[in-house]
């Protein structure tokens, strides 16, 4: 079946991606079905895929994105993951912020760069945000193309995902292998901070859970004092301005390279904010669809 120049591909049993292209795709050798997935050309159930091998159940929708309906993104601070009539998925890299700070900004954007390449597909395209990451964040963004799938996407975004997971690398040892932070944040957009409050004093309630995936020992400063720095997987239960930074500020395990909330004098293997959007899974606002896009952990962040 094809869609707009794809093709759609089902699974009617368990398979493995590689085979299922092969069978369906008129006798794909496999070196054609690995430079497919090595170009993102595949889709699982919405989601591009990139390893043969992955195992599919009965009714899984596979789609190969035609080479002629592509249009290429081609920027080293943002590429795409992800892009349909409605909504398009990106992973933005350190050091370019969501959207302009001021109207009258001519800094280049993640919006910026999104709005010039979705009107290289036709003038009348457009784009709008749905939330935003930091500066020095890296990782999933998303974004509506139409106002009223952003207004919808925005009021109902606690509702619409279903993961949302960060990798970030934090100051010592934690005490405990797992837990959750429970706080209620207040923000001052004067200050442009957010503070933490252990009891609710009015501000809005946070959850956080975390893991620790690993440790290492560094040296750190002019002295080369040794210190521990921890690999951590959080999910958020809640969405709040700056709530990984503030939270993990407050057990006192900054995030390692926070100027803000942190020491900000601390060992970076990167010399930024060590915090990455790495795994982020919502009902489709259109198709209805749960759709899961994740990236790899940076490699400056492996204990």
């Amino acid at each position: 079946m094809k869609r707009k120049n794809n093709t759609i591909l089902h699974a009617r049993t368990s398979t493995s991606l590689q085979e299922l292209i092969e069978a369906k795709m008129g006798g794909m050798t496999p070196t054609s079905v690995k430079q497919l997935l090595r170009a993102r050309r595949v889709q699982v159930n919405g989601a591009v895929q990139t390893r043969g091998d992955m195992p599919l159940k009965a009714g899984d929708e596979v789609t190969i994105i035609s080479q002629a309906a592509t249009t290429t993104l081609h920027h080293p601070k943002l590429s795409l993951v992800y892009e349909d009539d409605h909504l398009i998925v990106v992973n933005k890299k350190p050091g370019l912020i969501t959207v302009p700070s001021n109207p009258d900004s001519a800094e280049t954007t993640a919006l910026s760069i999104l709005k010039a390449y979705v009107k290289r597909q036709h003038p009348k395209n457009n784009v709008y945000v749905v939330h935003r990451l930091d500066r020095e964040t890296s990782g999933l963004l998303v974004f509506a193309r139409s106002p009223q799938l952003q207004e919808y996407m925005r009021t109902y975004w606690r509702q619409l995902v279903t993961k949302r997971t960060y990798v970030a690398m934090a100051e010592g040892e934690l005490p405990e292998p797992k837990g959750t932070i429970t706080t209620w944040l207040t923000e001052d957009k004067r200050n442009a901070m957010v503070y933490s409050s252990p009891v609710d004093d009015g501000g809005q309630k946070a959850i956080t859970h975390y893991e620790v995936l690993g440790k290492r020992t560094v040296k750190s400063g002019k002295d080369n004092t040794e210190q521990v720095i921890s690999l951590l997987a959080l999910n958020l239960e809640t969405g709040r301005t700056n709530q990984i930074r503030v939270h993990l500020a407050s057990i006192g395990h900054p995030v390692v390279g926070d100027r803000k909330y942190g020491h900000g004098n601390t060992y970076s293997p990167i010399d930024r904010l060590c915090l990455h959007a790495r795994i982020l899974e919502f009902i489709h606002p259109a198709t209805e669809q749960i759709v899961h896009f994740e990236t790899p952990i940076p490699k400056e962040f492996k204990v």
